[in-house]
């Protein structure tokens, strides 16, 4: 039996507070989406029943209180990555958008062999982790944006106007959602093992 460290504390910790974080930002998101009846997209009383119906101002209070632990978690992430030099086994590289391809067709089971990994991480990985620290960078900013759209009224019109801003927002939301769908499916695929990693940041071989 051989213990493989893979993971340190510090990115652990940044991790399980991302994913905590994140889902009250999206919860507290949909009560304040789906507070204007012009977006609700289920019947009132299915509404009702989920209780996502009419709590604008719960729903602000949470999103505006959880975004500042979300922004500062994720640059205490991206300096830890930069000081660690962690960074070298995340960042994608041109092979690795190369590799993407057959890593998925590979994933999918239409493919019989996948491009070796490179470090911690294959080259999948690595684009989607990637795209993930730009998603949260474009959620805080789209998020600023129409937030204090008076007082950064350069961000937002740089970002297309409020309501283009806004839209941004809620698509990036719906990136998140997307990866988070994709990364349980991928963390329950790869067993116990891995999930191990990142709780006690060790592998066992």
């Amino acid at each position: 039996m051989k213990f493989i460290e893979k993971h340190s504390r510090i990115l652990r910790i940044c991790h399980w507070f991302n994913f905590f974080f994140l889902f009250l930002m999206i919860w507290s998101g949909i009560l304040i989406y789906w507070a204007h009846q012009a977006y609700i997209v289920v019947p009132e009383n299915v509404a009702e029943q989920l209780g996502i119906d009419h709590r604008l101002a719960e729903g602000m209070g949470w999103h505006f209180f959880i975004m500042w632990p979300f922004a500062l978690n994720g640059i205490v992430y991206v300096v830890y990555l930069a000081l660690s030099g962690d960074w070298k086994f995340l960042f994608p590289d041109r092979q690795s958008f190369r590799e993407v391809i057959p890593v998925v067709l590979h994933d999918l089971k239409l493919r019989s062999h996948a491009p070796p990994i490179r470090g911690k991480y294959n080259a999948a990985q690595r684009v989607a982790y990637f795209m993930v620290i730009l998603m949260g960078l474009g959620s805080l900013l789209t998020g600023l944006a129409i937030y204090k759209p008076v007082q950064v009224g350069w961000l937002t019109a740089l970002l297309g106007g409020y309501p283009f801003a806004r839209f941004l927002h809620f698509i990036l939301m719906l990136g998140f959602v997307f990866f988070f769908i994709i990364h349980v499916i991928q963390v329950l695929r790869a067993g116990w093992n891995n999930l191990r990693s990142m709780i006690a940041g060790y592998e066992i071989e």
